[in-house]
């Protein structure tokens, strides 16, 4: 399947949404809890995806998404997001985002959304 980096400011998302992708049998390459640790790993390890939360702190998952695909307009993400702020959503998915998952979302939701990015 895919490598994947995950990318949310809180430990548990990161840690839950890495459980359910390893279900459906992608492999975690990398976590980041910041913007800035998000593009240093998406660097180093080149993942097939990353799923990437909207609102985080430091820097928000726009401007990463944004850095990312500058530095690989080829880059597959998935915004993750605590509801359809549509604003957000439609900025991000013309940002270049594959597409967006809606938390809480179930372990078939997650690993459909995945697929589906790393098939695009």
């Amino acid at each position: 399947m895919g490598t994947l980096l995950l990318v949310d400011d809180a430990s548990y998302m990161r840690r839950l949404i890495g459980i359910m992708a390893k279900k459906g049998g992608h492999k975690i390459v990398g976590e980041a809890e910041t913007g800035e640790q998000a593009i240093d790993l998406f660097v180093r390890l080149s993942p097939d995806l990353v799923i990437l939360d909207i609102l985080m702190p430091d820097m928000d998952g726009l401007a990463v998404l944004k850095r990312i695909k500058e530095l690989d307009s080829n880059a597959r993400v998935i915004m993750c997001t605590a509801s359809e702020q549509s604003h957000h959503v439609q900025e991000a998915l013309s940002s270049g985002a594959q597409g967006y998952i809606v938390k809480p979302f179930t372990q078939e939701s997650l690993n459909e959304k995945i697929n589906t990015a790393l098939s695009s």
